[in-house]
């Protein structure tokens, strides 16, 4: 095919993902050109949320999650360590974003299941090794559209300018062989005010309502966010049968 066909019917595929968010949401959906997060709220943090799976009246901690994330004058870096009994390797996820407005720059994922790196340049590069099949994927495409990744929008919730009945659609990124790959959406559905009660005091929170294309938007996930310094407090994901929670241990 001719390179300036090519890059039509490419340019023309990145009009038709931006009209089809307008047409369904009646809004443009974010993206680190029109991001309208308030950075003051980044702060650097050290914290960590036990992980619970809740079936019936059946509660089992899984483990824990530990983020880390710190800042400089240009750059944010994000990175979880989680903790299972049955882990056999340690399960890593690093990210680095531009402070300015969390354009990603790079994402990596290390476990016992596969390896995943990613570079957001000019070209997205990187590879997907799944350790199960033996597999490994090459990613190497042009980067067409604005987009955050997928492993920094759940931070990017905390700080945008929640209120009542507030709604954004998210464009992200998400790099899987296994299911898809490629520019997609997280959906903020609601967001509504409740009262915690946290060691015996009532602490004012967002409920803050998710859902993303990586599920099908078939998992909803429920943000617990402070009012008052915006630290993630609980999160709940919903899935058939049962419910996983992660809860933030060191409440402060």
């Amino acid at each position: 095919m001719e390179p300036k066909k090519l890059l039509m019917i490419k340019n023309i595929a990145t009009l038709t993902f931006s009209l089809c968010l307008a047409f369904t949401y009646g809004q443009q959906a974010i993206a680190p050109g029109n991001n309208p997060f308030d950075s003051t709220w980044i702060k650097d943090e050290n914290y960590t949320m036990k992980w619970l799976v809740l079936q019936d009246t059946i509660s089992h901690e899984l483990g824990e999650v530990t983020t880390s994330i710190q800042h400089d004058g240009e750059k944010l870096t994000l990175i979880t360590h989680v903790a299972m009994p049955q882990l056999t390797e340690p399960w890593v996820d690093s990210t680095i974003v531009k402070l300015k407005d969390l354009a990603p720059l790079y994402h990596s994922s290390y476990n016992q299941n596969r390896d995943m790196v990613i570079h957001f340049e000019d070209r997205l590069t990187g590879y997907y090794n799944d350790k199960k099949t033996g597999k490994k994927t090459e990613l190497d495409q042009e980067s067409a559209v604005s987009f955050f990744d997928s492993n920094s929008y759940p931070q990017l919730i905390r700080w945008l300018p929640l209120e009542d009945g507030y709604q954004q659609v998210i464009s992200i990124f998400d790099f899987n062989p296994n299911t898809q790959t490629g520019v997609i959406t997280a959906t903020i559905k609601a967001v509504d005010s409740e009262v915690m009660e946290i060691d015996g005091q009532p602490k004012e929170v967002w409920k803050v309502l998710v859902t993303d294309d990586i599920s099908n938007n078939q998992m909803p996930s429920y943000y617990y966010i402070d009012k008052k310094s915006r630290i993630l407090l609980k999160q709940e994901i919903e899935m058939p049968g049962r419910k996983m929670v992660m809860e933030r241990v060191d409440f402060k």
